[in-house]
């Protein structure tokens, strides 16, 4: 059988970087199991179980050439995984494969594996995270005081700046960052809990020795690289610490979505367009089109990984007692496509911002359009300062607006209210005076200023803490 005539993932194919995939394969998983093995090994020996050095030097020598068709043939015959991968690593290690597992259950090497598997994952999504955050806060400075047109209901309004409007995207992303490392700094392993928990078969082994057993998960965890392991459990870990994973990854998801909608809204008004290479089709009918296709689908992945987030919750609400197995199909697909999905859109949202083009021409012309609006406020505290009455300007303002939006809405003509209020003697204004009012820095308030502070105060030092993940491009595949 080909790779053509079987259904292949495209989160795999089309999506996914080669590290994220890695993280995720069989070879990370089973050598993962093997480190494990000899991590309780070397407890039991270190706490006086009949484990010797010599068994565990056996054991490290094979930990990483594993003979996956030894376990493979085991698994057809016996129809358990990680017994048939007990078996294959016993025929590499004669002298050590009567201790390999001693007291363990199978989740000691399967929930174990997963926690180290998602903790890695969720490094290297911090990774892309930050590296997607630094692009962001060079473009929220670059144009920090480039005004431009704010939205409300996607409707013009009072102006703000190009960098300012970029600061609301990194904001969710630092919002996604501090909840990613809340979670990936309390993840704990399971340890050695044994079938239901109770650690029942430690305590025999131990011959009742409490103390040995509570020190045997914390050298577990200590030789895995983390802090401590849960300290209740059924025979799994709670599948509620699935769930807070991929909340993590949604959010994130969430606001990926955000960026991509605001930039593929931003190209329509050709204000703003996501990257375009040279020798790029946009449509297989419409040669001129340059469709925001990666801004798209970041969209398009976002909603997929914003839904799995479902998976977890309901298989950890579904749970019965101390563990049933309706967990495992599922986890098998929704925690690893989740996190691929996730690298994928961190690549697409690094690669849209790297080579975001602004358009500032098209900006300004947008900008002008709508500025005379605007000004009004101004423009009426001027007349008023000249001797006007504020609430027969305020009418007279309204009454101007409303022709002026009919003269562009209906006539398609350009806005003229600035030579409708020239014309009006009540404000004893002329044309020259009041096109004095339509520098669009002066209606952006603080856009500037709260760029550049957000960016050095807020988002700089967090850089600055993560400088060794800088230096990331993106490599992106379709």
């Amino acid at each position: 059988m080909s790779s053509y005539d079987k259904y292949v993932s495209p989160l795999s194919e089309r999506y996914a970087g080669r590290q994220m995939q890695y993280i995720f394969s069989p070879d990370m998983k089973f050598k993962t199991w093997r480190r494990l093995w000899v991590a309780l090994a070397e407890a039991e020996h270190e706490l006086g179980l009949p484990v010797s050095e010599e068994q565990i030097a056996e054991l490290k020598e094979h930990m990483e050439d594993i003979n996956y068709e030894v376990a493979k043939e085991r698994e057809a015959l016996v129809r358990h995984d990680v017994m048939s991968h007990v078996y294959a690593y016993g025929v590499q290690c004669p002298k050590a494969k009567g201790i390999i597992h001693l007291g363990a259950t199978s989740c000691y090497v399967g929930d174990n594996t997963d926690i180290i598997v998602m903790a890695e994952a969720l490094k290297l999504v911090k990774k892309k995270l930050v590296n997607v955050m630094n692009e962001l806060a060079d473009f929220a400075l670059k144009y920090k005081d480039l005004p431009t047109l704010a939205f409300t209901h996607f409707q013009p309004a009072q102006p703000t700046t190009v960098g300012k409007r970029a600061t609301l995207w990194l904001q969710e992303l630092r919002l996604d960052l501090e909840d990613l490392e809340y979670v990936l700094g309390s993840l704990k392993l399971l340890g050695s809990k044994g079938t239901t928990g109770t650690q029942a078969s430690f305590l025999e082994l131990f011959e009742g020795d409490h103390e040995k057993i509570k020190e045997l998960d914390r050298r577990i965890a200590q030789k895995m690289g983390f802090a401590g392991c849960y300290e209740v459990s059924g025979q799994t870990y709670s599948r509620k610490v699935d769930t807070r994973v991929l909340n993590v990854l949604g959010g994130i998801a969430a606001s990926a979505h955000k960026f991509s909608n605001d930039i593929r809204l931003l190209q329509h008004l050709k204000e703003i367009e996501e990257p375009f290479e040279k020798n790029q089709i946009g449509s297989s009918a419409m040669a001129y089109k340059r469709n925001p296709m990666r801004s798209e689908r970041i969209a398009s992945l976002s909603r997929y990984v914003m839904v799995d987030c479902m998976n977890p919750a309901i298989t950890s609400a579904t749970q019965w007692f101390e563990r049933t197995l309706d967990d495992s199909a599922n986890k098998r697909l929704s925690v690893p496509e989740a996190f691929i999905a996730i690298d994928g859109i961190l690549d697409l949202y690094m690669n849209v911002v790297d080579g975001l083009v602004v358009y500032p021409k098209v900006i300004e012309k947008h900008m002008m359009a709508e500025l005379p609006f605007m000004a009004t406020e101004n423009i009426m505290m001027d007349a008023v300062k000249a001797g006007g009455d504020r609430q027969e300007l305020h009418e007279k303002i309204r009454t101007l607006s409303m022709e002026a939006g009919r003269n562009v809405k209906e006539k398609g003509l350009d806005n003229n209210l600035l030579e409708l209020i020239a014309a009006d003697p009540a404000f004893n204004m002329s044309l020259d005076d009041l096109k004095k009012s339509m520098d669009p820095s002066k209606y952006t308030g603080r856009a500037k200023e709260q760029t550049e502070e957000f960016v050095n105060e807020v988002i700089k030092p967090i850089l600055e803490e993560n400088k060794e993940l800088l230096g990331m491009k993106a490599d992106i595949k379709v």
